[in-house]
C-alpha cells in the first residue's frame, strides 16, 4: 500500500503532473504554485541525557508492530517525526497532501464513483514489480517447508530438457513437481542453477498469486450489490 499511496510515490506523481512549489510562500508568489512552509534544515539526531546522539528513526525500530498500528500513522510511521517546536513540512509531505486534497475534491464535488474511477486510473494503473522484492537464498528448502505446511507432497526436481551437456555452454531446463503437479520451471547453465531458479519460480507463483475480479468493501454500497465475501489471500506468512 505504501508503494501506491505513500508520501514518496505521491510526491513523484506531482512531478509527473507538472506541479511546482514556491521557494518561499507569500502574496508575491504565483498562486498557481504549491505554497508551504518548509521544515528547517536539521541533522536528524536527538541529544540524549548522557551527551550522545540518537537518530530519531532508531526509536521507531524498537517499537513493536502493535504499537506502530495503534500509535503510528497510516503506514506505521511515528506521528511526531520532528520536534514539536519545528513548524513546517518537507516537500515530499506537502506534495503528498496536495494529491490527497485533489482526491478529496473529486470525491466532494463529483461523488464516490468518480473518485473511485480517478483512483483507479491514476493510482492502481501503476505497475509495481513485486517479484523483484523477493530474494530467496535457499528456495529449495523454503519450498519444502511450504509444501509440508500445506500438506502437499515433497517437491521433486526433474529435467524437462537439456542441450549442450558436454559443451562449454550447456542449458538445462528443470521443473519442480509435487506429485503430478508442476509447481515451477527454470533454466540455467548447470543442474543446481536450474533447480534453484525453478524452486524460486514456484515460490513466486505461490506468493504472488492475485485473484481476478476482486471486490472491495465499498462495492457493497452500489445498488443491487451481491453479498460480501472476503477475499482469500493466504493462511500463513511467507516462509524464509
Amino acid at each position: 500500500m505504501y508503494s501506491y499511496i505513500g508520501a514518496k510515490p505521491l510526491a513523484a506523481m506531482t512531478r509527473e503532473w507538472g506541479l511546482e512549489y514556491a521557494a518561499e510562500p507569500g502574496p508575491e508568489v504565483d498562486p498557481g504554485l504549491l505554497q508551504f512552509k518548509r521544515l528547517p534544515p536539521d541533522t536528524g539526531f536527538e541529544t540524549k541525557s548522557n551527551g550522545t546522539f540518537l537518530r530519531r528513526d532508531e526509536n521507531m525500530a524498537k517499537r513493536s508492530t502493535s504499537a506502530r498500528i495503534i500509535y503510528g500513522g497510516a503506514f506505521g510511521e511515528s506521528t511526531l517525526p520532528y520536534p514539536v517546536h519545528h513548524e513546517g513540512v518537507t516537500p515530499n509531505r506537502a506534495c503528498a497532501n496536495f494529491i490527497r486534497a485533489v482526491v478529496g475534491a473529486v470525491y466532494l464535488h463529483a461523488g464516490r464513483p468518480a473518485a473511485k474511477q480517478f483512483f483507479k486510473e491514476h493510482f492502481m494503473s501503476r505497475h509495481l514489480d513485486m517479484a523483484s522484492l523477493f530474494s530467496f537464498r535457499q528456495p529449495t528448502r523454503d519450498l519444502s517447508k511450504l509444501c509440508r505446511r500445506e500438506g502437499f507432497e515433497d517437491p521433486v526436481a526433474k529435467i524437462l530438457s537439456e542441450t549442450g551437456r558436454h559443451s562449454n555452454r550447456p542449458v538445462f531446463n528443470v521443473g519442480i513437481f509435487s506429485g503430478p503437479d508442476k509447481l515451477g520451471e527454470g533454466a540455467g547453465g548447470s543442474l543446481s542453477e536450474a533447480r534453484f531458479r525453478a524452486a524460486a519460480a514456484a515460490l513466486k507463483g505461490w506468493y504472488l498469486y492475485s485473484p481476478l475480479g476482486v471486490r472491495v468493501p465499498s462495492s457493497m454500497e452500489e445498488e443491487g450489490a451481491e453479498p460480501w465475501k472476503p477475499v482469500y489471500v493466504d493462511p500463513g506468512e511467507v516462509i524464509v
